[in-house]
């Protein structure tokens, strides 16, 4: 709630929801490099949910069992790009789900953390803390996200949904290092080059 007042923007009555393709994910052990086609990269530090079965139109208090995996990720915004796009009212696809524009931290599992709707994170630039988090503080509930998207989408095996970030969104730059926390493990380090 406290990102979407950071940003100027209306609080939403529903989700808001666009898609990133599987290019879109840096693959494991691969370097992030700074796009050449954008002078105000951000990061937006996000928990992400693994999709664990196939599912279409599901209920709000079935929605947990459709997801066992948790995970802090990292969803790179062209906030140059973004803001023209949101001025002339056009999707922002070109500014948020270009090629690796979305880091992954390593999947725990959920069982691990005894309420959803408790679960802290937190992203580290430099060694200083720039955005902390915690699931309870969302706009709306993992459940919530998951059955709203399922309306309009069949979530399947391997899907990821990132859930939204805390305020604290900022740019970055070549030379940073960024390291994930979810609770109290590292995730997820590296640099941008």
């Amino acid at each position: 709630m406290k990102h979407v007042a950071e940003l100027g923007n209306q609080m939403p009555t529903d989700p808001v929801i666009f898609m990133k393709p599987k290019t879109a994910i840096i693959m494991p052990h691969v370097p992030f490099y700074y796009p050449e086609f954008t002078n105000e990269l951000h990061y937006e530090a996000e928990l992400a949910l693994r999709i664990c079965k196939n599912g279409r139109y599901i209920n709000e208090k079935a929605a947990s069992s459709y997801y066992d995996s948790i995970t802090v990720g990292i969803d790179f915004t062209a906030r140059d790009l973004q803001s023209k796009l949101k001025e002339k009212g056009l999707p922002w696809e070109v500014a948020k789900s270009f090629d690796n524009s979305a880091y992954l931290g390593q999947w725990m599992p959920l069982a691990n953390y005894k309420n959803s709707r408790n679960i802290n994170f937190a992203l580290y630039r430099n060694d200083e803390l720039v955005q902390r988090g915690n699931s309870y503080d969302m706009t709306f509930s993992f459940e919530k996200i998951i059955a709203y998207i399922s309306t309009y989408f069949s979530v399947n095996i391997g899907d990821i949904i990132f859930t939204g970030t805390p305020e604290g969104v900022g740019e970055v730059l070549v030379g940073d290092e960024l390291v994930g926390m979810l609770e109290d493990d590292e995730v997820f380090t590296f640099d941008v080059r």
